[in-house]
C-alpha cells in the first residue's frame, strides 16, 4: 500500500485546525442573533455544508463529462468520490436545517421549495450508488454513472434559486432578498466573518476528504482489476 503523501497529511492537520477555528467563530465569536437566539448559530455550518455538497455534485457532473470524452477511469474515481462526500455533507445540511427549523418554524420539516428540492437531490444521488451497485463491468458502470451524474447537475442551481423563484419561508442570506421570500436576516460584521470563514474551512475540508477518497478509489480499482484477472 502506498504511503500517504506528506502534503496530504499536512492538509489533514490544516483541515482539523480550520474546523476547530470555524467552530469557535460560530459558537463563541459571532454575536447572538436577536430574534432567533442561539439556534441561529447552526446557520454557519448549515450553509457551509450545503455549499460543499453542491460543489461536489457539480464537480461530479463535470468529471462525468470528462470521463465520457476520454473513457479514462480515473475520472470515474473522482466522480464517485465527489458524489459520496457531497451526499454525506448534504445530509448534514438537511439535519442542521431541521434543528434550526424546529424552534423557528415550529416544525422539523415543511415542504418548502428549498427543502423539497434538497430532499430530491439527496434521494437522486443515493440512487446513483444503487445504480452502480447493480453493474459489475467497470467501463459500463462508469458510463452509466457519468450520464446519471451529468443529468443530476442541473438540480443544483435549481435548488439554489428555489428561494428566489418561488414563494418561500426559507431565509435568503446570500444576495438580495426575493420579494416572494418571507424570511431573512442581516448579518453583522462578526457574523460575516464566521460565515465566510466557515465556507473557506469546509471547502478545504472537502478538498482534503476528496483527496483521501480518491486514494481509496485507486486502491479499490486495483483490487477489482486483480479479481477480474483471476476470473479470466
Amino acid at each position: 500500500m502506498e504511503s500517504k503523501p506528506i502534503s496530504l497529511m499536512i492538509l489533514d492537520i490544516v483541515s482539523i485546525l480550520l474546523l476547530a477555528v470555524s467552530t469557535y467563530l460560530a459558537l463563541v465569536f459571532a454575536p447572538l442573533e436577536a430574534a432567533m437566539g442561539a439556534v441561529q448559530r447552526v446557520f454557519y455550518f448549515h450553509v457551509a455544508t450545503a455549499w460543499v455538497g453542491m460543489l461536489g455534485f457539480i464537480a461530479a457532473g463535470i468529471t462525468g463529462i470528462v470521463y465520457l470524452a476520454t473513457k479514462d477511469l480515473k475520472w470515474d474515481i473522482i466522480e464517485v468520490a465527489a458524489v459520496e462526500i457531497s451526499l454525506v455533507f448534504f445530509l448534514i445540511t438537511i439535519v442542521l436545517g431541521s434543528i434550526w427549523a424546529r424552534p423557528v418554524w415550529n416544525t422539523w420539516w415543511t415542504w418548502d421549495p428549498r427543502l423539497t428540492t434538497a430532499a430530491i437531490i439527496e434521494l437522486y444521488y443515493l440512487a446513483y450508488f444503487m445504480l452502480r451497485q447493480g453493474i459489475e463491468e467497470p467501463g459500463r458502470r462508469a458510463n452509466f454513472g457519468a450520464v446519471y451524474a451529468l443529468l443530476g447537475a442541473p438540480t443544483i442551481p435549481l435548488t439554489f434559486m428555489a428561494i428566489r423563484l418561488f414563494r418561500t419561508i426559507h431565509p435568503v442570506v446570500v444576495g438580495s432578498e426575493s420579494a416572494e421570500a418571507q424570511g431573512g436576516f442581516n448579518m453583522t460584521a462578526d457574523m460575516r466573518t464566521a460565515f465566510f470563514f466557515a465556507l473557506f474551512a469546509f471547502t478545504v475540508i472537502f478538498i482534503d476528504l476528496l483527496w483521501n477518497r480518491i486514494r481509496l478509489g485507486n486502491l479499490q480499482q486495483k483490487l477489482e482489476q486483480l479479481k477480474l484477472n483471476i476470473l479470466e
